[in-house]
């Protein structure tokens, strides 16, 4: 565990210039505004280790992945988030010479991100021979209108002798991403034009030969100051504006820098694109940085007010959650339904941007009950839109059905490792839970009785085509998978696999009964496929010990060597900057929840004596190395009541980038695992299910706690929970009156706060 900011309940804050871990500061203060969005780092130039990512929703590049060892059914390209031309490029000069934080003398230096109003601050006090700046910085990418960046800078003579301070600021497309090959850049320019005051720049991404859509970015920067315009000359990929001022002792002066970014995706003309970016950037030369900022922090006022979740007696676990729905709704809010929620967000490139199975089986869940239904219809209608390169997957493996890929920008599998991409294929199913999960908290059927029903048979349909069956035990099974589980690679039965394939046929078989007749026609399941599902969900094979009284994670999992983590030397750990990638495989250790995934999904469908075996075996061996593990074993820990362990669980979902439990925060942010703090609260501390169709709940309070409370949408009502050591506390803040149930108990919530 890592702690290089300080613990406040609203604020990731140090004031320590940590040269040594600067990409980790960078991927912590992190912002974003779900259209665009960037990694902490300094917008002035800095010659020492330092990743610069800024990053569009939606604009990415093929990336060629054909290698020696390609085999029929890989993908022809490796989908990749690329850095976006460096629209926040701003240098500082002092009598003409650079500032640059990795060799200059400094000191009063903090870094703040205000997560109350989601605006990255810094500020620092920078010597050059007699001449003392202070700077003070504050950027944030507006929650208002998506297209604005804006950057408001404070500069004061601190010192007893005058200087003159110069401000070089530009629109920069000699970027590349750092997993590039020999600095390749992804960028062309295709206009630019500088004046006195401001400058734009219009770039593509360069072709490509998959024939993937190119994409087109406009930029353009406005500048309000006291600083007196210089003339600059051209550059050849860049525009830039230099600003400068004589500063006399305590004598002050002040930059703003306002960016407009639109893109391709939603202006497909050029001229409209171009003529679109003026439009937006016309009114910020009247608006002044107080109204840009209030209309921003009004947004993320009101998102709060709906969603925040408060602990009294741990500012740790406080300042936690909160950074994780911070950075979560920086990513997504819902306000694009061609957009989904990447595991690294706009926080690096790794994973960054392109969909994962972490939105259907932990992202969704929490959105059920922060935002608006129509947030989580749009997730699954991003999955029905891309239907067509579901099919394509499938048939590129000769199946049929949909295979919805692991990792995709446009519904075509772009990830290049086999084991994974092709073995891993419970996606399907958990996008098949999903469906299932938004229509029973929500009670909307209009999702699963249209666009869902398609998505269900065609993934019934590859399911069917998948499977085989076994002579020998009258079953069938799947072979040559892997479950969430990634260190247990290319195994036969995974029970997690098994058992979401089963109860997605009789799911599907379920919803094709209450489909319209109109519907069902152009589904177009014959009654043999019916037939043919029930039987392959009634002769599905799941692997069981009943000596042990577990279910088994696959056909030869027992037969490893099972020593649990406590055994290993802590130097061993993390066993993946460890160990061999061979000797990982060989081992029993368990990367995330595999087995205790599915009992969480299905948690009231087991017996409190079948998920205490399973927990009490699985757990002592999982090492957590995945992001997406403690969420799920908090929440059952919680449900068996063992209460250490749920705490313990949540302290590292809820902290594991702020800490650095993994040690690769520094690569970005672990944006879909991050709602495993709310889930672990929601679902865990408070026991909340859905059951026929109502709501229950079963709170706890952890002993290191005073209270905590947290507000959830069901069914178009708010309710307001509070748990204290007195008990807990319902309020219905709006909506129609409802009964809920708490420790099994009906509780009817009107017009007042009941205590139950």
């Amino acid at each position: 565990m890592q702690r290089i900011f300080e613990i406040d309940p609203w604020e990731v804050r140090t004031r320590q210039f940590d040269k040594k871990n600067k990409r980790l500061q960078e991927s912590m203060t992190s912002i974003g505004n779900g259209y665009m969005g960037m990694r902490g780092f300094f917008e002035e130039d800095y010659s020492s280790d330092t990743l610069r990512g800024i990053y569009i929703g939606g604009v990415w590049f093929p990336d060629k992945t054909r290698v020696g060892w390609w085999k029929n059914g890989y993908p022809n390209y490796f989908g990749k988030v690329i850095n976006a031309v460096n629209f926040i490029k701003t240098n500082l000069r002092l009598n003409d010479e650079p500032v640059d934080l990795a060799t200059d003398v400094i000191r009063d230096f903090s870094l703040s991100l205000d997560m109350r109003q989601a605006i990255l601050k810094r500020s620092f006090i920078v010597t050059k021979g007699q001449a003392q700046l202070k700077v003070s910085i504050e950027r944030f990418v507006s929650a208002a209108q998506k297209e604005l960046f804006v950057a408001g800078y404070r500069f004061e003579n601190v010192g007893n002798a005058a200087f003159k301070v110069s401000v070089n600021t530009q629109i920069d497309a000699a970027v590349h991403n750092e997993d590039a090959n020999y600095g390749e850049s992804f960028w062309m320019v295709l206009d630019k034009t500088q004046n006195r005051t401001s400058g734009e720049l219009t770039a593509s991404t360069k072709e490509n030969p998959f024939g993937t859509p190119r994409f087109i970015v406009g930029n353009q920067m406005i500048h309000v100051t006291d600083l007196a315009a210089e003339e600059m000359g051209g550059l050849p990929l860049a525009v830039q504006n230099q600003f400068s001022k004589e500063l006399e002792p305590g004598g002050c002066a002040f930059f703003e820098k306002r960016v407009i970014v639109v893109t391709s995706r939603d202006y497909a003309d050029r001229s409209r694109l171009t003529e679109a970016m003026h439009q937006l950037s016309n009114p910020l030369k009247s608006q002044s940085l107080d109204e840009l900022r209030a209309a921003h922090t009004q947004v993320w006022h009101n998102r709060w007010e709906k969603s925040d979740v408060t602990i009294h007696g741990d500012d740790a676990a406080q300042q936690g959650i909160r950074f994780n729905l911070f950075q979560l709704f920086s990513t997504y809010y819902g306000e694009d339904d061609r957009l989904n929620i990447g595991p690294k967000g706009f926080t690096g490139e790794k994973y960054g941007g392109a969909t994962y199975w972490d939105t259907e089986a932990f992202a969704l869940p929490m959105y059920l009950g922060v935002t608006d239904s129509s947030v989580t219809r749009n997730l699954l209608m991003y999955r029905y839109i891309q239907l067509d390169g579901a099919f394509i997957n499938a048939k590129q493996q000769g199946l049929k059905g949909a295979l919805f890929p692991m990792v995709t920008f446009n519904g075509i599998e772009c990830h290049n490792e086999w084991e994974i991409t092709f073995e891993e294929i419970h996606r399907n199913g958990d996008i098949a839970f999903a469906i299932y999960n938004y229509t029973r908290y929500t009670g909307d059927r209009s999702y699963v009785l249209h666009e869902g029903s398609k998505v269900l048979t065609e993934i019934a349909r590859f399911w069917a085509d998948r499977v085989h069956f076994s002579a020998r035990k009258g079953r069938y099974m799947i072979h040559g998978v892997t479950g969430p589980d990634e260190y247990q690679n290319n195994v036969n039965n995974n029970w997690y696999t098994n058992y979401l394939a089963k109860w997605t046929l009789n799911y599907t078989l379920k919803i094709l009964d209450q489909v319209s007749p109109d519907q069902a026609e152009r589904l177009a399941v014959s009654e043999w496929e019916k037939q043919k599902w029930r039987e392959i969900a009634d002769k599905m094979y799941l692997p069981e010990d009943k000596t042990l009284g577990i279910f088994v994670q696959d056909d030869d999992f027992l037969d490893k060597e099972l020593k649990p983590v406590r055994d290993l030397p802590l130097d061993q750990l993390p066993l993946n900057q460890h160990w061999s990638w061979d000797k990982i495989l060989r081992s029993c250790y368990i990367k995330q929840g595999d087995v205790l995934q599915g009992i969480w999904d299905f948690i009231d469908e087991f017996t409190p004596e079948q998920k205490k075996a399973n927990f009490d075996f699985y757990e002592p061996l999982t090492v957590h190395e995945s992001s997406l593990s403690a969420s799920i074993h908090a929440i059952l820990a919680a449900d068996l009541k063992y209460e250490d362990k749920a705490v313990e669980m949540y302290e590292r979902t809820s902290r594991l980038d702020l800490d650095n439990y993994n040690n690769d925060t520094s690569d970005g942010l672990h944006i879909t695992s991050m709602t495993g703090s709310w889930l672990a609260i929601v679902q865990g501390f408070a026991g909340m299910r859905v059951r026929s169709e109502q709501l229950h709940f079963r709170p706890f309070l952890p002993r290191k706690w005073q209270r905590y409370q947290f507000r959830i949408n069901f069914r178009n009502r708010i309710i307001d929970v509070a748990v204290a050591k007195e008990g807990a506390i319902l309020t219905l803040i709006s909506g129609e009156a409802l009964t809920v149930f708490v420790n099994g108990r009906s509780v009817p919530l009107g017009s007042d706060p009941v205590k139950a």
